[in-house]
């Protein structure tokens, strides 16, 4: 899990983009990820700071339907 430490909020969307979701809105820093073809992969509320912890960001993949290794296989 060592290797998910240190990716910013927008390295991890560009990564969730990739998988399929699209950004659908943006309000101060926080950008809002939907998948607009399968509805039970989660909407997605991703901050754009400098480093994600480790908590939100596998949260984050989980709550994508993914596991760390498709995440880390889309960088």
């Amino acid at each position: 899990m060592g290797i998910l430490a240190g990716i910013s909020g927008k390295r991890a969307v560009k990564c969730f983009v990739k998988f399929g979701y699209c950004v659908v809105r943006q309000k101060g820093s926080h950008m809002r990820l939907k998948h607009p073809v399968v509805s039970q992969h989660k909407a997605l509320t991703i901050p754009s700071h400098k480093e994600l912890k480790l908590g939100l960001l596998t949260q984050l993949i989980k709550d994508a339907g993914i596991t760390v290794e498709e995440f880390l296989d889309l960088m």
